[in-house]
C-alpha cells in the first residue's frame, strides 16, 4: 500500500512563560524580563502510516499526542523536520473548533467545508446526509453558541466524515458523544477504512482503540515509545501514564 503519512525527524518545542501572578504579567507588557522556559512537546518523531490503515495515538496527557496531529492538520508548524501526507485531510481536532459560536449550524456546515477545500455546491448535495448523521435537523438554523457540547460534536463530526476525506484525524472527541452516537462514529469509520481512507485516532480508551484499529503509536514526552500491533500496546501505555506532564496548548 502506499504511504499516505510521513514524519521525517519532527521536532516541535514552545516558549512558555513562567508569569506566576498579576504583577508579573503586566511588567511583561510593560518591557520587563519575564522567565520563560522551554518545552519539547515532540522529539524526534518518524513514523509512516499506509493508506487505509487506521492508527491509535497513544499517551498520557502532555505526551505529545495532540500537538502530532495539529502539525499533521497543519494548524501548528513543526519546529524542525517535515511532515508529508497525501491527499485531502479532515481534522476534528477539538470540540466546536472551526465553528464560528454566532453563526447558524448550517453557516457553519458551509464555512467548516469550504476551509477544507468542498464547493459550496457540493456542500449543498451534501447537507440532507451531514444533518441526518449530526440529528441536528431541528437546530440547523440556531447559532451554533446554543449547541449543546454533544450537537456540537456530533456537527462536526458529520461534516468531516461526508466530505470524502483521504485522511481524518479525531482528537479524543468520541469520548464526548453518548454510546449511542459513539458506535454510529465508528461504524462510519469503519465504512472509510475500508473505502481506503486512512485515520489516526486519539484516545484515553484502548477498549475504543481496539474496536477501529490495528496498530499503536505510543508516545511518551513527546517520544515514540512503542510502534506495532495494538493489542501488545496496553503496556507501554500504562507506563506512558504514570510519568504525566502538561501539554502546552498551541
Amino acid at each position: 500500500m502506499p504511504v499516505a503519512i510521513r514524519f521525517e525527524d519532527v521536532s516541535k518545542s514552545f516558549r512558555l512563560s513562567q508569569t506566576k501572578n498579576l504583577k508579573e504579567m503586566l511588567l511583561g507588557v510593560a518591557g520587563h524580563r519575564v522567565r520563560s522556559v522551554n518545552v519539547q512537546a515532540v522529539q524526534h518523531l518518524s513514523l509512516e502510516v499506509q493508506q487505509g490503515e487506521s492508527v491509535a495515538l497513544l499517551g498520557h496527557n502532555g505526551s505529545g499526542k495532540s500537538t502530532t496531529l495539529k502539525m499533521l492538520a497543519g494548524t501548528v508548524a513543526p519546529s524542525t523536520g517535515r511532515i508529508w501526507a497525501r491527499g485531502r485531510i479532515a481534522p476534528l481536532l477539538e470540540l466546536g473548533a472551526g465553528f464560528h459560536p454566532d453563526l447558524t449550524g448550517r453557516e457553519n456546515v458551509f464555512l467548516n467545508s469550504a476551509i477544507l477545500g468542498i464547493s459550496r455546491q457540493e456542500v449543498a448535495r451534501r447537507l440532507d446526509g451531514i444533518v441526518d448523521f449530526a440529528e441536528v435537523e431541528s437546530f440547523l438554523d440556531t447559532p451554533v453558541k446554543f449547541y449543546s457540547s454533544g450537537m456540537a460534536v456530533r456537527l462536526g463530526f458529520a461534516i468531516a466524515v461526508n466530505v470524502e476525506p483521504d485522511i481524518l484525524l479525531v482528537d479524543e472527541v468520541l469520548a464526548v458523544g453518548d454510546e449511542h452516537f459513539q458506535g454510529k462514529c465508528l461504524k462510519r469509520m469503519d465504512q472509510l477504512k475500508s473505502e481506503g481512507r486512512t485515520t489516526v485516532l486519539v484516545t484515553h480508551s484502548l477498549d475504543q482503540a481496539a474496536s477501529f484499529c490495528s496498530r499503536a503509536v505510543v508516545l511518551d514526552h513527546g517520544q515514540r515509545t512503542y510502534d506495532g500491533p495494538l493489542e501488545d500496546a496496553a503496556d507501554a501505555y500504562h507506563a506512558s501514564s504514570r510519568s504525566q506532564t502538561v501539554e502546552p496548548s498551541p
